[in-house]
């Protein structure tokens, strides 16, 4: 008799990732996914390793926008002592898009500031 799984992973344990995922504390999950946004944000940038290789303001500017929507809108559930170095690190990208645009936006109107306001250095 043959296997028909043979050499094939095998599946996953949905019922058990969940039960893993419930034991993660809200703020830990809000915290991971606006650094992994930050990364990917810096990347497309161009502040990587690789630099220019990888810049690309359009997808920068996507990933700021959602980065700024989240820390704004958990600010008050995750407490300052996490919020503020998020605040921090999405001001840096900011203004970091602001010196890699050839044309700036207006204040105001750069990636992200429609939820945190004018972004000044």
């Amino acid at each position: 008799m043959s296997d028909a799984n043979a050499g094939q992973p095998p599946a996953p344990d949905f019922d058990c990732m969940t039960r893993d995922i419930a034991d993660v504390p809200a703020v830990e999950v809000i915290t991971t996914v606006a650094v992994h946004l930050m990364s990917a944000a810096a990347v497309n940038l161009g502040l990587a390793e690789e630099g220019p290789e990888h810049k690309d303001l359009d997808e920068a500017r996507k990933l700021i926008n959602a980065l700024a929507g989240l820390v704004t809108a958990s600010a008050t559930e995750i407490s300052s002592f996490h919020a503020a170095p998020l605040r921090d690190g999405l001001k840096s990208l900011q203004l970091a898009f602001r010196e890699a645009s050839v044309v700036p936006d207006e204040p105001g109107q750069g990636p992200g500031e429609k939820f945190t306001g004018p972004v000044f250095g």
